[in-house]
């Protein structure tokens, strides 16, 4: 069983034009048809932390949300949201608190493909860096701590310019972390900030930085994809 994931900071759906424009991140989600998605920053970080994308709009689309969100008008969780393609069975989502000097969170949800139960979590960790690896240890010793050994993809903002430095060597060598390139900033991208994290259950097939014209426009990051492969046992 092959599933295509994707990672995307889309800045509160802000492009570097500085105009606000969620049909425009919709948009890039479609060039991408991406099975399962973790975005960041979908949600106002004061107020009612609303959407940055109209839920009418993503019903519109052929995703849906995991519900981890907290708040009426928020799509996600400090910021995180998971959209998952039609069709694919959607169990229960939690919000995650991570360990933190600022709003800190994941967002966490199963789901089942093909008959087999997987875990996934979008997060987006500490810009400084002085919690990034209390962050990662949370999120390692969440998924230890659950009663199922499930598959499990972890994707986010990870905010480590290192491929397999600082705090990203708290992952280990159960986990397999793709970093597909530099995706921060988008016209012209240098840093690989940008993750998706895989348990030992998964393969990687491709993995590659979407740059388009349009991803280029719409966000300060581009998005990441993945396709996994589910290893027979």
């Amino acid at each position: 069983m092959q599933l295509t994931f994707a990672s995307y900071n889309i800045h509160k759906a802000v492009g570097l034009d500085r105009k606000r424009d969620p049909e425009r991140i919709l948009s890039v989600l479609h060039e991408i048809d991406a099975d399962v998605i973790a975005l960041q920053e979908a949600d106002r970080r004061i107020g009612a932390r609303e959407t940055c994308i109209p839920r009418a709009e993503i019903d519109d689309t052929h995703w849906r949300l995991v519900e981890v969100a907290k708040r009426p008008r928020s799509i996600g969780w400090h910021g995180n949201a998971l959209l998952v393609r039609r069709g694919i069975d959607v169990h229960e989502g939690e919000a995650l608190d991570l360990p933190t000097l600022e709003p800190r969170g994941a967002a966490c949800g199963e789901i089942t493909v093909e008959g087999q139960r997987i875990r996934i979590i979008g997060t987006h960790l500490d810009l400084s860096g002085l919690r990034r690896r209390d962050q990662i240890r949370s999120l390692v010793g969440f998924v230890d701590d659950c009663s199922r050994d499930l598959p499990t993809v972890i994707m986010g903002d990870f905010n480590q310019w290192g491929r397999s430095t600082g705090a990203m060597r708290e992952f280990a060598d159960r986990w397999m972390v793709v970093t597909p390139g530099r995706s921060y900033p988008s016209r012209q991208p240098v840093a690989t900030l940008d993750r998706i994290v895989a348990s030992k259950h998964w393969g990687c097939v491709e993995a590659e930085v979407h740059h388009t014209g349009l991803s280029a426009v719409a966000s300060d990051h581009l998005p990441i994809v993945a396709k996994l492969e589910l290893i027979k046992k």
